[in-house]
């Protein structure tokens, strides 16, 4: 099986699945306030309905829900090593996480949320993929089809013979490519 099939069958994680997840815990306000409240502490009359945004440069230290998110990190990035950047990977982690009451209550009531937000069919790594590969080939082809016109031009050579040096391009091809070169001529 080729590389594209596996490619188009398999669906990917996103790579920016953590950071995607992330952003979606803390856009519920219950769990953006343990988030507030950890980074201060000093706030005690912080209340769901107080938070609009909430802006972090720098995180030093980390309490319960932090660590919690950090740890389906850790499970999302072991999970990744076994199944690869696949929907078994996030359903694995989610699954784990639930077990260990990591993120618990979150993981139950957004799951399939948190599955989607990690999952797409073509991320971005696997479009820049296709797009180089798909370059590259163009350019190979290109090249493999002037050499065969030098080839034809120079007419020391058959096209069966043409066909062996430049394997890329069918004999159909070759023939096209002759009869082009010689209204050239």
């Amino acid at each position: 099986m080729s590389d594209d099939t596996k490619q188009t069958q398999e669906v990917k994680a996103k790579r920016t699945a953590k950071n995607s997840v992330f952003l979606d815990l803390f856009q519920d306000k219950k769990n953006l306030l343990k988030l507030y409240k950890t980074l201060h502490p000093e706030d005690t009359d912080a209340t769901e309905d107080t938070l609009d945004i909430v802006t972090i440069d720098n995180v030093c230290d980390t309490e319960d829900i932090i660590n919690q998110y950090i740890i389906f990190c850790k499970v999302f990035d072991e999970q990744r090593k076994l199944y690869g950047m696949t929907e078994q990977t996030v359903k694995e982690t989610i699954r784990i996480c639930k077990d260990r009451n990591i993120l618990r209550e979150y993981l139950i009531s957004r799951e399939a949320e948190v599955v989607t937000i990690m999952m797409s069919l073509f991320d971005d790594e696997q479009i820049m993929r296709t797009y180089l590969k798909d370059a590259a080939n163009t350019a190979a082809y290109e090249a493999d089809r002037a050499t065969a016109e030098r080839m034809i031009k120079k007419g020391k050579m058959s096209l069966e013979d043409i066909a062996d040096c430049v394997p890329t391009l069918s004999f159909e091809e070759l023939k096209k490519i002759e009869a082009e070169v010689m209204q050239l001529a």
